[in-house]
């Protein structure tokens, strides 16, 4: 199959890099230096013990794209969806699959109200990279697994099957999930928590590894989490607890979440849909979440 990796931060790149890896064909979309860097380059990608590149690797930019590819990875920040959208129409048909890899709860849903051919599945990520330079991923954890699915049973297709092999050849953790909206939210309550606390106590993922308040924060917004799921009737099979905490301690003691990086260098920011969004639902539903709410008050 045919995959492009929209949007080549720590995410995408990593996805795409070791799609490559494993020969799979893949196209990357991106932009300025990072794109000028691959071209030259290739990408490289550092990781807690070892490191390859990938040389030559397809890149471009999303306008100068024309191809149909089989499967499309979007990994770009919630708020640039609305440039990519009408690009993603341009290229996909009735065959197409579109994956969206972001940290927000509902894209998948969001996303798919813009095509009536092409199908678009829920997905979430465990990893923890970002850019150390153009052209060049910095892993801070072994981590690595990709969750995806349908929303509905019916819309299910055979290629899904396809897709989840080629990340479990290409040393992927792949899943196809049988309850996307369970899994994704699952992960939504890792990365908003830590991106809350983070931000909140101005903390990397050390300073949240020690017993204490800010460990104690931590853990009270991802039971916050529990209650909201319990609430819209997503039920986890798992101490989400526990498992949050043995993620965040795997993780080097200088990392820090997307969110976190964005907010203090002043960019633009998914604090909307990670934060404020857990207020908003945890209204609509009647839930109680007083650490959200005190976050929420002070963040804004």
């Amino acid at each position: 199959m045919k995959y492009l990796i929209i949007g080549t931060g720590g995410t995408g790149v990593t996805i795409g890099a070791y799609l490559a890896k494993a020969s799979k064909d893949v196209t990357f979309i991106s932009r300025g230096r990072h794109l000028d860097a691959i071209k030259e380059k290739g990408l490289r990608i550092i990781r807690p013990d070892d490191e390859f590149t990938i040389y030559p690797a397809k890149a471009t930019t999303l306008e100068s794209y024309d191809e149909k590819p089989d499967v499309i990875f979007v990994c770009v920040k919630g708020y640039s969806l609305d440039s990519v959208i009408p690009h993603l129409k341009r290229i996909t048909d009735e065959k197409s699959v579109i994956i969206p890899i972001l940290n927000i709860f509902g894209t998948g849903a969001m996303m798919q109200e813009h095509f009536d051919k092409a199908l678009v599945t829920d997905g979430c990520i465990y990893v923890a990279a970002q850019i150390k330079e153009p052209g060049c991923i910095q892993m801070n954890g072994v981590i690595l697994r990709v969750i995806f699915g349908v929303r509905d049973k019916a819309d299910y297709r055979d290629c899904l099957k396809d897709i989840e092999n080629d990340l479990i050849e290409s040393g992927i953790e792949g899943i196809l999930s049988d309850n996307i909206r369970r899994d994704a939210l699952l992960k939504f309550s890792y990365v908003s928590a830590q991106g809350a606390c983070g931000l909140y106590y101005n903390s990397p993922a050390g300073k949240i590894q020690k017993p204490g308040e800010i460990r104690d924060c931590f853990i009270g917004l991802v039971r916050e989490i529990d209650a909201l799921a319990s609430a819209m009737d997503i039920h986890f099979e798992e101490d989400i607890v526990k498992r949050n905490l043995a993620i965040l301690d795997s993780l080097s003691e200088n990392a820090t979440t997307s969110l976190q990086r964005d907010i203090m260098a002043g960019k633009d920011s998914e604090i909307d849909g990670l934060i404020f969004e857990v207020v908003r639902l945890a209204e609509k539903y009647g839930v109680d979440v007083p650490l959200y709410t005190k976050i929420a008050k002070y963040l804004s």
